[in-house]
């Protein structure tokens, strides 16, 4: 049985996929686990490609009206797993390292009242 929390952050990154997918986007990926993943579980929502950059999302998913923004929940240790799990896609996919490449966050904040979703995509949010 899945958790709220999970369903939310499913349902997150099916609006996520769709929204890049309506901005031009193509998505090469979704929920990445590097082969040699481990103990410490890391994962990228979405992989996706735009004018030939490609772009690791995490998608970060509140409902109601809390007093932070679902991005603030990409803190420093976050950030440090997106950046090496980015790295491992690299590696696997054999891509260059001097390829164009960001990590973006979507925000999205789910009012449950009317089931309507705002989205924020902030571009390139994590620096390497």
């Amino acid at each position: 049985m899945e958790t709220k929390s999970k369903n939310l952050g499913n349902l997150g990154e099916k609006i996520a996929k769709e929204f890049l997918e309506k901005k031009g986007y193509k998505i090469l990926g979704k929920n990445y686990i590097p082969k040699w993943a481990g103990f410490d579980k890391k994962e990228i929502d979405l992989i996706v490609e735009k004018d030939n950059v490609l772009s690791f999302v995490e998608v970060k998913t509140l409902a109601g009206n809390k007093n932070f923004s679902p991005e603030d929940k990409v803190d420093f240790l976050k950030q440090k797993k997106i950046i090496k799990t980015a790295e491992s896609y690299f590696l696997e996919k054999k891509i260059s390292f001097d390829r164009a490449w960001q990590i973006d966050v979507i925000a999205i904040r789910i009012d449950l009242e009317s089931k309507k979703a705002k989205i924020r995509h902030i571009k390139n949010a994590v620096g390497g």
